[in-house]
């Protein structure tokens, strides 16, 4: 698997950019803080070094997994494994001839932001981290506002992610 580190660290810092402005006075902040319950004297009382390095610790597993999901020329070729009983296949093979097809002629496209911002969010974001919001939101009591803010969030946040890895894909 290739591994741009670049764009995973780029790609890291989507969720704190987008978090700036997607929970700004004058976007959903006032909303996020009802369906919480949060305030703004507790939400200043947190510890910011532990919000913001957690989160782009976080952040950077989350790049790292969209690195397999978006850029999944990786994906193809472990497609091979067992053909080649777990190495690369023989070029005169057809499974090399396979390979050597997919990488000239197809690869290029999976290697766009369009692309990768697609797989961002259709599978990471409705797929993954849309039930999984749900799922949390019932049994906590919020909610359509708190989902759809938070699911909103996640979905653009994985799609940029995911458009900036495929873009930068090597």
């Amino acid at each position: 698997m290739n591994i741009n580190f670049l764009s995973l660290f780029l790609a890291a810092l989507v969720p704190m950019v987008l978090g700036f402005v997607w929970y700004h006075d004058k976007m959903f902040l006032k909303p996020w803080m009802e369906a919480t319950g949060m305030t703004k004297e507790k939400m200043n009382s947190g510890n910011m070094l532990l919000v913001f390095g957690g989160s782009f610790l976080c952040s950077l597993v989350l790049a790292f997994v969209m690195n397999i999901i978006a850029y999944h020329d990786s994906f193809v070729m472990g497609s091979l494994y067992y053909e080649t009983n777990g190495g690369v296949p023989d070029p005169a093979s057809a499974a090399g001839q396979w390979a050597k097809t997919y990488m000239d002629n197809y690869a290029h496209s999976n290697h766009t932001f369009k692309h990768g911002a697609f797989h961002g969010a259709m599978i990471a974001g409705l797929l993954i981290a849309t039930p999984i919001l749900v799922t949390e939101a019932i049994y906590e009591q919020k909610g359509w506002k708190y989902i759809l803010i938070k699911s909103g969030y996640w979905v653009i946040s994985l799609s940029i992610m995911g458009g900036i890895i495929a873009s930068m894909a090597k």
